[in-house]
């Protein structure tokens, strides 16, 4: 291999911390380059006889015909290991040259050291909570002065922190003890857990994307920290109030609409405290009370030091990290009620059972955009018509057959907003929709029928599922669905229960794939194994498929900010993906998430901003009418 081809190979590596003249990776991570270029590293730690243990990172330089092998003996065991020896390897000269660290007493190290393996190596998830508690003090603000121990020592005695035996940060105040169980001698200092915020925090945006800030909804904010969040609600002369024992002691606890407990329980080290602060704000709402919480898995927990049900961070603040699932439960536990995924450890729970309805229903109905298809069918039916009243009051006629074709039915008076005009010029609702059907024919209502009835089967189906309790009472909107599209309510939902039930067959999984795939003619189609497509397809696949998908959202909330939507055919799993730069030509992967719907578990996993993440290289192959 010349020097132009090995930059080439270089050049695809796409693991590693990269640097602008350099790539480093971890030996686990050399199944990730080319075979072209392992081959060759192989090969030279072989010629030269370089022991297994005598090094663990692999560096290539982008711009000289160089690889450096470098031994961290320290890496899985110490947070920040030091260099022990470096084996330069120059291939246009064939020579190597030894350097030798293990005695100086300020040798390179080495940080973020998740950016050096793979995705599934074991400790990846405790090397990012080490490098995440490095970032909240600034460790990493002047990264030129940070690659040497002593350098190092000193900026984190600077920050008040010095290094336990495992290089983990500690209080200089507190005892080095990272890993052992402990009771804290001082207070736990919860005031420390607000942070300034810039733009709305992540509830209050779920909220803002369901229309619940319009300005119809009063908010209080309980446990408001700085109150950022209350500020902006108020510059959009949104009714908003908030308090926090800290921040904002006398600050107004009124009943209101919605309440936000946005991040507090978490931070709360009494679990009596904990739940009667739940309690409290349910309490205070009298529509609906939005919670939100951190969420974490064990590999970061254990990182930190024990406290209670949670752990002692290095700022001496407590944190109670959960897992989706499990403060899901919590908060059924205590208010014993239904909580609603609607993002990342955030749930509402709605007083309001109607509200609740109105909410799931407008969730599971897709937003399809009749007016296009309108457009397109009229180009492709080849139909004329003489002049009448529909071509006299075009854009009323338009309107109307809009709102027929979104409910699959024809609306009632108070669902279409120009009600008074239509009847005044067609008779009634009915007589107008004769009209048009005679105009368009009936091809595009059949399918809006369809589509609606697949709405509200997904709806019932997942109602189902989560084991909700029947209503007394219904919106009027969904009395009027039931009575047009399945005659009674048992008749809808024993034809739910019907679809709900065949989800656990994979057959039929598979079945509705390709049915699918057919349909839609995009994505990608692995037989008997997968099938992935773009959300926006979401209301194009069968009913039954909606609800497998369905079931998994449910645990995890809005499809909001996701892209592409992976169906396991056997495994009873999905996989969201959520990629950065959709618009471009090759978007870049920077969230996954995968939902097992047997264990009722969620894995998250998020792309770091320093190295380049995966690409999507067949965009098109998802998304084709948005090819140029």
């Amino acid at each position: 291999m010349d020097f132009i081809e090995y930059k080439k190979h270089v050049a695809t590596i796409s693991i590693g911390k990269k640097l602008p003249d350099a790539i480093y990776i971890h030996e686990s991570a050399i199944s990730s380059i080319s075979l072209e270029l392992a081959s060759l590293t192989i090969n030279i730690l072989e010629a030269l006889e370089i022991p297994e243990e005598n090094w663990n990172i692999i560096k290539f330089l982008r711009k000289d015909f160089k690889i450096s092998f470098l031994n961290y003996p320290d890496f899985e065991t110490y947070a920040y290991p030091s260099l022990h020896h470096c084996y330069t390897v120059d291939l246009h000269k064939l020579a190597v040259r030894i350097a030798n660290y293990s005695a100086s007493e300020n040798p390179p190290i080495l940080h973020r050291k998740e950016y050096f393996v793979p995705d599934n190596y074991p400790l990846k998830g405790e090397f990012e909570t080490i490098t995440l508690e490095g970032e909240e003090i600034g460790l990493y603000d002047n990264p030129r002065s940070i690659g040497f121990l002593k350098n190092w020592i000193k900026l984190i005695k600077s920050k008040g922190y010095i290094l336990d035996k495992k290089g983990l940060l500690c209080s200089i105040a507190e005892p080095s003890s990272a890993n052992s169980e402990t009771e804290t001698t001082g207070e736990v200092e919860r005031h420390k857990t607000a942070i300034d915020r810039y733009k709305l925090s992540g509830p209050m945006q779920i909220l803002a994307r369901h229309s619940y800030l319009n300005g119809d909804w009063s908010v209080l904010d309980y446990g408001c920290g700085k109150g950022d969040d209350i500020r902006e609600l108020e510059a959009h002369g949104i009714d908003a109030s908030g308090w926090d024992p800290a921040h904002n002691p006398e600050g107004e606890l009124i009943a209101s609409d919605i309440v936000n407990l946005g991040f507090v329980l978490n931070v709360i080290e009494d679990q009596d405290e904990r739940k009667e602060t739940l309690s409290r704000a349910w309490n205070y709402a009298e529509k609906l009370l939005v919670v939100s919480v951190m969420i974490a898995g064990e590999s970061v927990i254990n990182q930190f030091t024990p406290y209670k049900d949670g752990i002692i961070t290095s700022r001496n603040t407590f944190q109670r990290y959960y897992a989706q699932a499990e403060i899901r439960s919590y908060i059924e536990q205590v208010l014993g009620d239904n909580a609603i995924a609607v993002g990342q450890g955030i749930f509402i729970i709605f007083k309001d059972k109607l509200e609740e309805q109105q909410f799931l229903l407008n969730r599971h109905h897709i937003q399809r955009n009749w007016r296009q298809l309108t457009e397109k069918d009229r180009r492709t039916s080849g139909r004329k018509a003489s002049k009448d009243i529909i071509e006299t009051h075009q854009e009323l006629f338009d309107d109307f057959w809009e709102s027929t074709l979104d409910l699959g039915r024809p609306p009632a008076n108070r669902e279409f907003e120009f009600s008074e005009q239509i009847r005044r010029v067609a008779g009634s609702h009915n007589k107008a929709l004769t009209a048009l059907l005679e105009r368009y024919g009936n091809s595009l209502f059949t399918t809006s029928q369809q589509a609606r009835k697949d709405d509200l089967l997904v709806y019932f189906a997942l109602g189902l599922f989560e084991k909700r309790k029947p209503q007394n009472s219904l919106p009027d909107g969904l009395k009027r669905d039931i009575k047009y599209f399945f005659t009674s309510f048992n008749s809808a939902i024993n034809e739910a229960r019907e679809l709900l039930f065949s989800v656990g067959k994979p057959q039929v999984i598979e079945e509705a794939c390709v049915q699918a795939f057919n349909k839609i003619r995009c994505g990608s189609l692995i037989d008997n194994h997968s099938f992935i497509f773009h959300k926006d397809y979401l209301g194009d696949i069968p009913a039954i498929l909606r609800i497998y998908i369905g079931c998994a959202t449910q645990l995890y909330g809005d499809l909001e900010p996701i892209h592409l939507i992976k169906a396991h055919i056997r495994s009873g799993k999905v996989t969201l993906m959520r990629y950065s730069h959709w618009d471009s030509e090759t978007p870049v992967l920077m969230e996954r998430i995968k939902i097992k719907l047997r264990e009722l578990e969620i894995d998250f996993f998020e792309y770091g901003d320093e190295y380049t993440p995966p690409p999507l290289v067949n965009k098109y192959q998802y998304h084709p009418e948005i090819e140029t």
